[in-house]
């Protein structure tokens, strides 16, 4: 008995210091043969999306099929979990979640770039708490619980969306289109309902919004065949010449696809040059089908990268890569015989095309469609994931010396608790990478950096170059973020070198202002003219803007310029006209007056009453006089008097014809017997008449000079090209008052008169004045309409032109008989011939 426990107690080290030999049988391995570890003190494993299968649903009514094609387009979920198990099963044998205080347990995991890779092996890792670095864009997730042990080698995306916002507000494409393809539908949701908002609050509005279908199994082929035809036509139907594309890494897999449509299927609608805009998740990645599809569908476009420098060396490392290298990578035997076009030997696959994989072949013989050997931005993350663990690790051991950690072996033992507490060295990792270019984590362990803004150029030969045209950097000051620089851009070629237009319709040029569609996007709009007055002095203005004051719109509405001062002057050929019509009428007046006073004592000036005549005669001279008032700049004597001094005049005229007329019927009604009228004929009378109408009109002028006299003013809207300088009348009212007075007494003139029209020629007037009174009453009806439907110095025209003809009605209708006997026809000019015609 004694010796039997003496034999547990020495093989019980043993058992507990060794793996046992019972493993876990995988009944379906991986495919394709793989290590997935080498061993080391501290082992960084990476997970990465490389296979992609053709695969049925799993309905659990039959066996699914292991059936595996040649062209693999789909990622299997269960070959991530399997590769973990195989990570943490480090000594050769598949025994998961037994460690037995083995110590060659991943220390951290590197994976990406796919948003459903690092969700799979979190859900492995979060249990065994291993820090895991992934390459690609965050996550959905719980950040309290679920991405302590993430860090993400990818920017803030954030800093991505406003550069891609930048960029179009940069070349003012307003008009686009937005594709989302992600296997982690989250990521494209994410990414309308937080920027498509944005967007449209800085002007740009979308013509679609589309989806890729994603393929999950092979009896959905047929399904996603018709949705990316259907999505086809939307896209290539679309007026948006720019078309974001928001997607992963397998996303160029898809467009490619989707841009070599219209050779598989008869679709009316053909490919047009379209500006694409990529997100920094993709990256140029095919099948083997389509290596020697042509690429000029993606020359000039434009993606975002992470920011990354050129790593020196990196070519040579790449090109020193060959199969005898990298014997226990099975993955690098696939990807030979994929990018050389062969197979082994020993392939399950037959030979391709007859091509035998030698393992010599040259990776820089292969065109940049097929393999690029320049550093990346994914590979630039890999690395400077990598340095990130050692910098990390660096600090790590540094703490530990402190803390007086025990050294066996001249190396550092550190314990499985101490290596859980990786994670809080990668978040303050801070340290320049062998290109200067520093590394650091925010305080959600996402990457502070920028992005790098690239233009795809393309060749004939199917390769390509990614052009560094701009950058966005958020630690640079404010009017840095964003560079671009236009000049190095490369346009598809169907754009001839130009820059490419995307917008809604064509803009609103200036003199026009834009009015949104109904049923349409905001940008979508009508170009509409500016009234009236106003201008557009920009493109695509919502309004137009009013002149300043002073100011006019010039023809094309897209400019005010300064309005001229108008006014009736004497330079004006119209002022002119007016004036010199005035003169002469004035110059004919004074001619009739001398006639009268030289041929004073002849019996026809002495019947018709002398001293009404000559006041008559100057009251008219007056008033041709008086219309130059009218004439020349407005003034303050001008304006204060030439109305009133017209009304006060023309008052005194009209009230000497009235004045003529009632004397004759007066003196007729005197003759007959008995009649006591003879008292009021005389001089005495007219003179009442004439002094009494008058006074009426003073004491009116009067009134609207002392409550609301007139003066000069500017008038900035009569004429849209003019100021108008003109008299304000002060009062309307008191105007029109002079005015109706003149009216009425005029009217009682013409009654008079045309009661009086059958007397006796010889003493009688009253036809010649009922004529003249009826000229005087239509130029002056007309006038008030005339008036006030012209503007600016028309209306003083109209006026002065009324003053004129009414004037001289009164003169030539009244005089012009008187005239015509006294200087033709002397021989009538006598007594005798009065009391003949009178017989």
């Amino acid at each position: 008995m004694v010796a039997f426990a003496m034999l547990i107690l020495a093989l019980l080290p043993l058992a507990v210091g060794k793996i046992p030999p019972v493993t876990c049988p995988i009944r379906d391995p991986l495919p394709i043969l793989h290590k997935y570890y080498k061993s080391g003190d501290l082992i960084i494993a990476g997970v990465i999306s490389q296979i992609y299968i053709f695969t049925n649903p799993i309905t659990f009514d039959k066996r699914p099929s292991e059936e595996l094609f040649d062209d693999h387009v789909q990622f299997a979920a269960r070959w991530t979990y399997l590769a973990l198990m195989e990570l943490l099963s480090t000594w050769g044998r598949f025994i998961p979640n037994y460690k037995c205080d083995a110590r060659h347990n991943p220390l951290v995991v590197i994976t990406g770039p796919n948003s459903d890779i690092f969700l799979h092996v979190e859900a492995i890792l979060h249990i065994y708490k291993i820090p895991q670095l992934t390459y690609g864009s965050a996550s959905v997730m719980d950040r309290k619980t679920q991405s302590v042990f993430f860090h993400w080698m990818f920017p803030k995306e954030v800093h991505q969306n406003m550069g891609i916002l930048h960029l179009l507000l940069y070349f003012k494409w307003t008009w686009i289109g937005v594709i989302l393809v992600s296997l982690d539908h989250e990521a494209g949701e994410r990414f309308v309902q937080e920027m498509i908002p944005i967007f449209s609050k800085n002007g740009i509005c979308f013509d679609f919004i589309e989806t890729f279908p994603l393929i999950a199994f092979s009896s959905e082929i047929a399904e996603m065949e018709t949705e990316l035809i259907k999505t086809f036509k939307t896209v290539m139907g679309s007026t948006a010449n720019v078309l974001v594309l928001h997607g992963e890494i397998q996303t160029m897999i898809i467009l490619r696809i989707f841009l070599q449509l219209p050779e598989f299927e008869d679709i009316p609608i053909k490919a047009k040059g379209t500006i694409w805009i990529m997100t920094a998740q993709m990256d140029f990645t095919s099948l083997p089908f389509q290596r020697n599809w042509d690429i000029n569908a993606i020359h000039g476009a434009i993606s975002f990268a992470i920011h990354s420098v050129e790593l020196s060396g990196f070519q040579k490392f790449l090109q020193k890569k060959n199969l005898s290298s990298e014997k226990e990578d099975g993955f690098i035997r696939l990807f030979w015989q994929q990018a050389f076009n062969c197979s082994f030997s020993n392939s399950v696959v037959g030979p391709k095309d007859g091509n035998i994989c030698t393992g010599k072949e040259k990776l820089d013989s292969l065109p940049g469609s097929v393999f690029e050997t320049i550093t990346t931005a994914h590979s630039y993350s890999i690395y400077n994931s990598v340095y990130s663990v050692a910098y990390a690790l660096q600090d790590m051991l540094f703490t530990r010396f402190q803390e007086r950690a025990m050294v066996h072996g001249g190396r550092l033992d550190l314990q499985d608790q101490q290596l859980r507490q990786l994670h809080h060295f990668l978040r303050r990792v801070l340290f320049n990478n062998s290109a200067g270019e520093q590394v650091s984590f925010d305080q959600n362990a996402e990457l502070v950096a920028g992005f790098d803004i690239i233009n795809w150029v393309t060749f004939p030969n199917q390769s390509f170059l990614r052009v560094k045209i701009g950058k966005t950097d958020p630690k640079a000051p404010l009017d840095k973020m964003f560079l671009i620089f236009e000049d190095t851009v490369v346009w598809p070629a169907m754009f001839n070198q130009e820059r490419p237009l995307s917008v809604c319709n064509d803009n609103c040029h200036s003199g026009y202002s834009s009015r949104k569609k109904e049923g349409k996007p905001f940008c979508c709009y009508d170009c509409l003219p500016c009234p009236e007055g106003k201008i557009s002095n920009k493109k695509d203005m919502n309004d137009c803007l009013q002149c300043p004051e002073g100011q006019y719109p010039n023809k094309d509405k897209n400019l005010c310029l300064p309005k001229q001062i108008s006014f009736l002057s004497y330079e004006d050929p119209l002022g002119i006209t007016l004036a010199t019509f005035a003169l002469f009428f004035a110059f004919l007046t004074s001619l009739v007056l001398g006639i009268f006073i030289r041929h004073r004592d002849t019996p026809i000036v002495k019947a018709n009453n002398r001293d009404l005549t000559y006041t008559l005669l100057l009251s008219l001279l007056l008033s041709f006089l008086c219309a130059l008032l009218f004439i020349g700049q407005p003034g303050d004597t001008t304006c204060l008097f030439r109305q009133t001094t017209f009304g006060i005049i023309f008052s005194v005229a009209v009230s000497c014809v009235l004045a003529k007329t009632v004397i004759v019927v007066l003196a007729f009604i005197a003759t007959k017997p008995g009649s006591r009228m003879r008292t009021w004929v005389g001089n005495r009378m007219a003179k009442s008449i004439v002094i009494a109408c008058s006074l009426i009109q003073v004491s009116i002028c009067t009134l609207w000079l002392a409550t609301s006299p007139p003066f000069p003013d500017f008038d900035m809207h009569a004429i849209n090209e003019k100021i108008v300088l003109e008299c304000n009348e002060g009062s309307a009212t008191m105007f029109y008052c002079v005015l109706g007075y003149m009216g009425f007494l005029a009217i009682v003139s013409f009654t008079v008169a045309f009661l009086a029209r059958k007397l006796p020629d010889s003493f009688n007037e009253a036809k010649f004045i009922t004529f003249s009174m009826l000229v005087f009453c239509c130029v002056w009806l007309s006038f008030v309409p005339t008036y006030l439907s012209t503007k600016g110095k028309y209306m003083v025209a109209v006026e002065v032109f009324s003053i004129l003809t009414s004037s001289a009605g009164l003169l030539g209708c009244i005089f012009s008989p008187k005239c015509y006997i006294i200087v033709l026809r002397p021989e009538l000019n006598n007594k005798g011939q009065l009391i003949r015609r009178e017989t």
